[in-house]
């Protein structure tokens, strides 16, 4: 049997603090959060592997890797009063992590099964600042915008401008850009009325739906 509590302690030991992930405040809530949760009971066993854990009936969904979520995350420089939006949230698993840091946290997901049990599963491990909501991803939810931090829980293979819009003046949002091997974890940063993006390190995830590149019109 797994011994989860040694694993979590493992996965924080040997994927999160040796990629130069320092916020104590990020490492605690790893090491409090019950991965092993998040994940279908078939798939517990490798909850804390350095791996994107797939989660949902049809396996395209998943956690992103411990070590990729930790450096997004602490590259937001959430503060205890921010508003968060998690996009993609599917079982809940970062939202609960997003939850230690920030004052709200708006986790959206729009396959109907995965916001259930994130729902039922937040509710369960007692987390109060998180509130499930459903829409198509690629919108975000204009209805509590505008946020100091936006999280994208997978790749986009696009610029995320209808996201982007839902930053307040100096808000963040992290992401992996681009899919396959070749992807680049990057920030943005809202200001005036725009936004700019810095290249953080290289880093792959799953495409998102609704995140994927136009297909090009070929003669």
């Amino acid at each position: 049997m797994v011994d989860f509590a040694q694993a979590r302690r493992t996965m924080v030991d040997s994927q999160v603090r040796p990629s130069d992930v320092t916020d104590l405040r990020l490492i605690a809530a790893m090491l409090e959060v019950a991965r092993e949760a998040f994940v279908p009971a078939a798939r517990r066993a490798i909850a804390y592997l350095d791996i994107d854990v797939p989660v949902g009936a049809a396996g395209v969904r998943a956690l992103l890797k411990p070590m990729v979520l930790a450096k997004l995350i602490q590259a937001a420089g959430i503060r205890d009063g921010d508003r968060v939006l998690d996009v993609g949230c599917a079982t809940g698993y970062s939202a609960a992590v997003l939850a230690k840091l920030a004052g709200e946290v708006v986790a959206l997901e729009e396959d109907a099964a995965l916001a259930r049990i994130a729902g039922e599963t937040l509710a369960a491990s007692g987390v109060s600042n998180v509130s499930v909501v459903s829409g198509p991803l690629h919108a975000g939810f204009g209805r509590n915008a505008p946020y100091d931090v936006i999280l994208l829980e997978g790749a986009s293979e696009i610029v995320p401008a209808a996201l982007l819009s839902q930053l307040k003046d100096g808000g963040r949002l992290v992401a992996v850009i681009g899919s396959g091997p070749m992807g680049k974890a990057t920030i943005y940063r809202a200001a005036g009325g725009g936004a700019s993006g810095q290249t953080l390190f290289d880093a792959s995830a799953p495409l998102l739906p609704g995140f994927a590149k136009p297909a090009a019109f070929v003669f």
